[in-house]
Parts: structure tokens; C-alpha cells; sequence
């Protein structure tokens, strides 16, 4: 789908051509870089005109007179429109970045007495998930709503909704119907996104590269940028200042706590991404417990608190030995760049293992392949003949058997204390039995205790169960990571395994809070700390939390580890708002395993009170009238309803990433099928068997007066009724011809 976008703007940005802007048109402020830097993917939030017919292109200012333009664009046509102005406001809390965006822009191609729609786009950083959309149209406006998928009166229009939904899960787009030429749309727009941790410090990055043809040139307009950025680390203790890509100025500073403000006139809006950077300097491993009295309306009425334990910044801790075992899935559906991403991923991580680690490969399909028998060392040689395994084996045939080389890589794996087991699961399948899999490998791993293997996952696509992933890794106290479009899947892949190898405190326990009534984690069990990232968990509990806790755990040379972690009230920081979505993804994945009703109706609420997007719940895009507020609530198709004081209810796409799609892994469907279509053709389709039956009505109703007409004369009844017999089968040739063109 990323293709059908970029080919649609590419065909919006040849329309814009026709634009008139008079006899002597103001050259552009930036110039146009060469087609082949253009991705044409939108890289900041953007507003497109959909343009299906392209006669109505033109400057709403000047009318040009050009001549008519015949046919139609097919795809539809993405025009970029003019920006008139943006703002922005993020708030850092730990790893979670809350990004809210104020923008306007004007329908500037297409003619004043035309209506089209508008396409909204709007790309989020790392792990976006989106919050909410405002939208403010001169005759109407629009705010999205998370509803509950139970209460959806007609779960066929939620099953059958075709707009809403994520671009490589990364670009939130959704359309605003039609808007008249000249009008100015403005947009308000919010969604999470996680800092990225690398080398001892935090890293935010924004999409906010606007293209050059954003800039508007018909007129001489004063563009203002502004940025507020806030950045509560949660520790108490002194931030330091990374990298930044803005001119920021800073407007408060307090301990653990900092403000910056970026305000200015521009002559063309920015071209970079927001970038910020910041450490909390320590040479010691330091930890904090936050806690929080929760409100009256939360659903869970047990106290909410946040535990974080960070590496040191200065890397001089013993990394405990490995032993890995990499897993990877090579069915049919892998090949091609799936395959070869991860083969790119995989030898990126074997060059990187130390000359203590051990090894070992299994490829699995509908059967499982074996490197070695047993574990082997790091050297030059066997990883040269591991590549060169890889080269052999690494091809894309057969179906999918998870079970079976997930056991095999277990069992490999020695019961010995001296170094941290790992297992890798790579896969882009669904499996019948993911349940069992879950199940028996908990009852295995806990027997096992600081010998039980690290079981990280990663996903690739939508066919595979994101939730029996992300329940294997906690189950295997280890970590999970997903790629939804091809490109990212090296670079995340390579992230994972590279990240997670790194441990250097295993097997901890924190004293205090665990003896407390109803404790529970999430995630359920506590994965080890890293020298690549902090530890970063939340949970609730029932009782009085004392002053300080003692966490344990186990170093690398085998020695006992206690650190003292104060605990104190989260001042200035929301940590049901932080933490919802770890909790919402934690619950989800507990409830598919256990099959548990309750945590279902316990997320849907959980959504419903944060915010943030469900497996449960659902985004409608609620319509109102500026000039005429109604108390009658209508959906796109005028059924009735009086829950909401609106005009019109439009269901939008769900955002979750469902639970897997077994039928789709036993068919090997590739990646790239799972993506939905920017385009749905079936509404043209529609609308031409609409025009049909309109026409094989006034057929009938001829008819119908063929027989008034036969009671005055044969003669004339039997030349009416040839006359109207060719009209019709004219209107089905027709309509074959306009569907064979809608459908290519």
C-alpha cells in the first residue's frame, strides 16, 4: 500500500500543475529536489485533496478557464495542500513521548464551487499509537472516538469499514468527506510514541520533515513554527542535555525535570525530523519505585506503580556468557525480502558474539533443521560455516511447525549456571496450537529458575499472533519486537538480538513489594537488566509500600547484587497515562491465553479510560454540523440512534493487530498481502450496479407504458418496446465497460 500511496501523490503533484497563479506566478521558496531523493511518502503530518476528477484542479482564486479535462483518475489522485501553520507540543516520561500536533492547511487546487475529499496523514515515530484526531472544516467538524466493540450496533459496518488505518503501521490515515476549494482545514492530532535508548542516553525522534511543495506560493504568507517540549525522567535526579535538531530554548529546569520552548518566523517550514536527546548520568546501576493513588473512575481500584532500573552509563559491568539458539521460520510465505532481512539481521548478530558465547541455528518449516547437534563455539570457523549453512538452507518452502524446534532449541541449551541460555523465536506465521506451546513451556521454564533459557520473539507482518509472541517472551522472561512493512525488519531485527544479549543482572526479585496483597507485574515475570537498555515496569498492588526496597539479583561472576531503590509519590508525572498501553498489551495477551472474558471487558475499560487504541475497542470518526446541531445521531448509512448528540457516525478500520491468521500461514500468503488498500474499488463498483439497476428501473417503468400505449396501438407498442430493449442492453454494455475499468 505504501507504493499505491506515493503513485497517487506522484499523480496529485502532476495535477497541481494546472494551478494558475496569474501572469507573473511568485517562484517557490524551495526549490524541487530531483525526483529520485522524492519518497512521496508523507515524513510530517500532511492534509492531501483526493482528486478523482481532475477538472476540478485549479487555483480557487483565479479561475484559469482551462480547458474541460475528460476521463478520470483511477486510482484517485493526492494533491499535497498548502500548510498555513504549525505547532507542536511533546511531553517526555521516562521511555513514552506524548506528541500533540496543531496544523492548518488550505484547499489551495481545487476550484471554489467543487467539493472533494481530504486525506489525512500522519506519521508517528517509534511504536506510534495514536490517540486522537480534531478536525475543523469551515461548515463541519470532526473528532474521532474510541467506542467498545460490543456496543457497535452493527458489527457489519465496523467488519466492513474501509478508512482509518495504519500505513506500515506507522502512518495513521484516515478521509474527511467533502470539502470545498479554498477552505481551510485545521487539524489537531495526538499519539504516543518510545524513545529509543542507545549508549546511556534517551532519544526522541518526530517525523516533522515537511516537502518543499507544502510551502505555499500563491501568496506571501507569515509561516510561525513552534515547538514546547517537557522532560520529567522520573528519577530525581539531574538531566543532561544531548543533541537537539531545533533551536530550543530552554524555559525550566528543576531536578529530574526540564522545559524548552522553540518559537520562530520561517521561510519555508522545517525539512528535519524533532530530534532531542537526554541522559541521567550514573556510573552505578540506579533504580526508583514511583507510585500513584489512582482515581475514583479507574477501573482497577489497586494502587499503580512504576519500577525502573537503569544500566550503568558508563558500560563497566561483566556481561554474563551466552549460549544462543537463533529459531527462524523459512515457509513459503518468507520468501524473497522477508527472508533475506533477516539472513542480513542474523549475520550482523553472529559477527558480534564474544569468543566465550556458544551457537547454534535451527530453520524451521513443516520440519526443523539442525546446524549442529550440539552447541558451538563463536570462532571464525564455525561462524564461516554457519554462513555458509545459512546459504544452503535459508530457502522459502512448506508450511509452519513452531513447536517442534522451539522444543529442540530448549533441550539444547545446558542447565549449567555460568551463563544466560537465549533463545530467538523469528517467525511471520500463525500456529493451531499456540495455547499448548504457552502452556507447557511455563511449567518447563519455572522448574528451571536462573537456568531457564531468555525466550525472545520477534513477528513479521500481520498473519502472525503478535499476543502468543508477546506471551512467550514474558513467559520466557525475554523480549519481543515486531517489523510490519519489509523494510524495517534487519534494522529492528538486528536491534532485538543485538540488545538483548547484553545482560548483565539476571534473575531479580524485588523484595517488599512482592509480599504485598494482589502484586501483580506487567509484564508478569521480570526479564534481567541489559547494559543496552533500562528495565522499565508497572504494576498494582493492594497494601502500604514502604520507604525503600531491596532489589536482588545475580551478576555475571555468580555473586549476589542488592541495591537500595527509594520509593516515592509520582510528582508531575501520569502514570496511568504512561504506562496504559504496556498494560493494555500485557492484559490483551493474558486474556487470549487464558481465554479470560473478564481481562477482555478489564482492557476495553482500560481503553476507553486512556485513550489508547484496543483489541477491544474501536475509533468512530463522529460528524457535527456547525450550522445546525441535531440531536439525531445517523451512521453513514441513517440508522437512528440517540446515544450522541451528533449528525453522522463514520466507523473507521480497528487499529489492533488482531490475533494472528492461521488460514493465511497454512495458504503461505506473503507479507505484503495482509496490507489493506488505500483505494477500495468496491464502492465504484457499487455505484455503477447502482446506476444500472436506476436505468433497468426506468426500463421497467417503459415497459409499463409499452402496455398503456398497446391498448391504442400495436403498432407503436411494438416500436417502443425494440427501442427501449436496445437502450437497455446499451446501459449493460456500458456498465461492463465502466466495471472492467474500475476493477483494471
Amino acid at each position: 500500500m505504501a507504493d499505491e500511496f506515493a503513485t497517487s501523490v506522484d499523480m496529485g503533484l502532476q495535477l497541481t500543475k494546472r494551478i494558475y497563479y496569474g501572469k507573473n506566478p511568485p517562484k517557490p521558496l524551495v526549490m524541487e529536489k530531483e525526483s529520485s531523493e522524492i519518497n512521496n511518502l508523507p515524513t510530517a503530518p500532511m492534509v492531501y485533496a483526493v482528486v478523482k476528477d481532475p477538472s476540478m484542479v485549479d487555483n480557487p482564486d483565479i479561475p484559469s478557464y482551462q480547458p474541460y479535462v475528460y476521463g478520470r483518475c483511477d486510482p484517485p489522485a493526492l494533491i499535497p495542500l498548502d500548510m498555513q501553520g504549525i505547532a507542536m507540543e511533546v511531553d517526555c516520561y521516562m521511555d513514552t513521548a506524548f506528541v500533540t500536533v496543531n496544523g492548518t492547511w488550505r484547499m489551495h487546487c481545487i476550484a471554489s464551487s467543487r467539493y472533494c475529499d481530504c486525506r489525512i496523514a500522519v506519521p508517528m515515530g517509534e511504536q506510534g499509537s495514536v490517540l486522537g484526531m480534531e478536525i475543523e472544516t469551515p461548515s463541519r467538524s470532526y473528532s474521532t472516538l474510541l467506542i467498545e466493540s460490543n456496543d457497535t450496533q452493527d458489527a457489519g459496518l465496523v467488519a466492513n469499514a474501509k478508512d482509518g488505518f495504519l500505513l506500515n503501521r506507522r502512518i495513521y490515515t484516515l478521509k474527511v468527506p467533502q470539502v470545498a476549494g479554498g477552505s481551510i482545514l485545521s487539524v489537531k492530532v495526538s499519539w504516543s510514541q518510545k524513545l529509543l535508548y542507545q549508549d546511556g542516553q534517551f532519544s526522541l525522534n518526530i517525523p516533522f520533515s515537511f516537502p518543499w511543495y507544502v510551502n505555499p506560493i500563491a501568496k506571501l504568507l507569515c509561516k510561525k513554527e513552534r515547538i514546547r517540549l517537557n522532560v520529567n525522567s522520573g528519577m530525581g535526579k539531574e538531566i543532561l542535555c544531548g543533541s537537539c535538531s531545533h533551536p530550543l530554548k530552554e524555559t525550566r529546569r528543576l531536578v529530574g525535570s526540564l522545559g524548552f520552548l522553540y518559537e520562530s518566523e520561517v521561510r519555508a517550514w522545517s525539512m528535519d525530523d524533532f530530534s532531542f536527546s537526554y541522559k541521567v548520568h550514573s556510573s552505578e546501576i540506579l533504580g526508583s519505585v514511583l507510585l500513584n493513588r489512582v482515581s475514583m473512575l479507574d477501573v482497577d481500584q489497586r494502587e499503580l506503580f512504576c519500577f525502573n532500573l537503569y544500566p550503568p552509563t558508563v558500560n563497566a559491568m561483566k556481561v554474563f556468557r551466552k549460549e544462543v539458539v537463533y529459531v527462524v521460520d523459512i515457509s513459503a510465505s518468507m520468501q524473497g525480502r522477508p527472508l533475506e532481512n533477516v539472513r542480513s539481521a542474523l549475520l550482523a548478530a553472529l559477527s558480534k558474539l564474544s569468543p566465550a558465547d556458544t551457537f547454534n541455528l535451527i530453520a524451521f518449516n513443516g520440519k526443523s533443521l539442525l546446524f549442529s547437534s550440539s552447541m558451538e563455539p563463536s570462532g571464525k570457523e564455525s561462524i564461516g560455516k554457519a554462513i555458509q549453512w545459512i546459504d544452503q538452507n535459508f530457502v522459502a518452502e512448506g508450511g509452519t511447525d513452531i513447536s517442534l524446534p522451539l522444543n529442540q532449541a530448549i533441550e539444547m541449551l545446558s542447565k549449567n549456571g555460568d551463563s544466560i541460555p537465549l533463545v530467538f523465536l523469528i517467525t511471520d506465521g500463525s500456529v493451531g496450537d499456540e495455547r499448548e506451546i504457552c502452556e507447557a513451556l511455563r511449567g518447563r521454564l519455572m522448574k528451571r529458575g536462573l537456568n531457564a533459557p531468555r525466550i525472545s520473539t520477534f513477528g513479521i507482518g500481520l498473519y502472525c499472533n503478535h499476543y502468543f509472541l508477546q506471551m512467550l517472551a514474558q513467559i520466557g522472561r525475554g523480549y519481543y519486537d515486531a517489523a510490519y512493512d519489509l523494510d524495517s525488519i534487519s534494522s529492528r531485527l538486528e536491534r532485538l538480538l543485538n540488545g538483548t544479549s547484553s545482560v548483565i543482572l539476571a534473575d531479580l526479585k524485588i523484595e517488599a513489594l512482592e509480599s504485598l496483597d494482589s502484586f501483580e507485574l506487567y509484564p508478569c515475570y521480570l526479564p534481567d537488566l541489559l547494559s543496552s537498555r533500562p528495565l522499565i515496569v508497572s504494576g498494582r498492588f493492594i497494601g502500604t509500600c514502604p520507604g525503600s526496597v531491596k532489589v536482588r539479583g545475580t551478576l555475571a561472576d555468580l555473586s549476589s547484587f542488592v541495591v537500595d531503590v527509594k520509593v516515592q509519590k509520582a510528582k508531575d508525572f501520569p502514570l496511568e497515562r504512561v504506562f496504559a498501553r504496556r498494560q493494555i498489551e500485557t492484559i490483551t495477551a493474558n486474556a487470549w491465553f487464558s481465554g479470560s472474558k473478564q481481562l477482555e471487558e478489564m482492557v476495553a475499560k482500560l481503553s476507553l479510560q486512556t485513550g489508547v487504541p484496543s483489541e477491544y475497542t474501536n475509533l468512530v470518526l463522529v460528524e457535527n454540523l456547525k450550522e445546525k446541531q441535531t440531536s439525531k445521531l445517523e451512521t453513514v448509512d441513517e440508522k437512528a440512534s440517540d446515544q450522541l448528540n451528533v449528525k453522522k457516525i463514520i466507523y473507521l478500520r480497528a487499529l489492533g493487530v488482531g490475533f494472528g491468521n492461521s488460514k493465511a500461514t497454512a495458504d503461505n500468503l506473503p507479507v505484503e498481502a495482509a496490507e489493506p488498500k488505500l483505494h477500495e474499488t468496491s464502492e465504484m463498483v457499487f455505484a455503477a450496479a447502482s446506476n444500472l439497476c436506476g436505468k433497468l428501473c426506468d426500463f421497467c417503468c417503459c415497459m409499463c407504458f409499452i402496455q398503456f400505449c398497446s391498448r391504442v396501438s400495436d403498432r407503436c407498442a411494438v416500436t417502443l418496446a425494440q427501442l427501449c430493449t436496445a437502450l437497455a442492453c446499451f446501459e449493460c454494455i456500458s456498465f461492463c465497460c465502466e466495471v472492467c475499468g474500475e476493477c483494471g
